[in-house]
């Protein structure tokens, strides 16, 4: 079935929020208006949909990122297709759009992260032509004042 990837919209939100949490990352549709909202301000950030048959079943969140100690490069934030349309080629068309975009830019290494229990997700990487070039931990601490007394 023919689908076509545009820049997201508000009214997908709904949908983009569902599909994270499929991957989970739980948002209300309300919280991904507000950041598509603040991303589209951004010209550093894009987020495409794959829409088929109308239905969004797929997004990437791409990024452009300048950083002191590295070349700038793209990262993909945000890869996620539709569990029911799982190995349809959707998720290969995005990232075939983000190294557009990328290129596009004048940028030449794209780069993306995965969880470390998602094996299916690193075989397709690999099979699309992704390296693993480093492991690392990821370190988080929440700034919320009471945390600190």
């Amino acid at each position: 079935m023919p689908h076509r990837i545009r820049l997201a919209r508000p009214d997908d939100a709904a949908r983009i929020a569902e599909l994270a949490g499929e991957l989970g990352y739980p948002a209300a549709p309300e919280q991904v208006v507000e950041r598509l909202a603040e991303l589209a301000q951004r010209a550093e950030h894009a987020v495409f949909v794959l829409e088929e048959a109308a239905i969004v079943q797929a997004f990437v969140h791409v990024e452009h990122v300048h950083a002191l100690v590295s070349a700038p490069h793209v990262e993909v934030a945000a890869l996620v297709v539709a569990s029911v349309v799982r190995s349809r080629g959707h998720g290969r068309a995005l990232l075939e759009h983000a190294q557009a975009w990328a290129r596009a830019r004048g940028v030449t290494t794209l780069r993306l992260r995965s969880r470390s229990s998602r094996e299916r997700a690193h075989a397709f990487y690999r099979r699309a032509g992704y390296v693993v070039t480093k492991t690392q931990l990821c370190f988080e601490r929440g700034l919320d004042p009471r945390a600190f007394e």
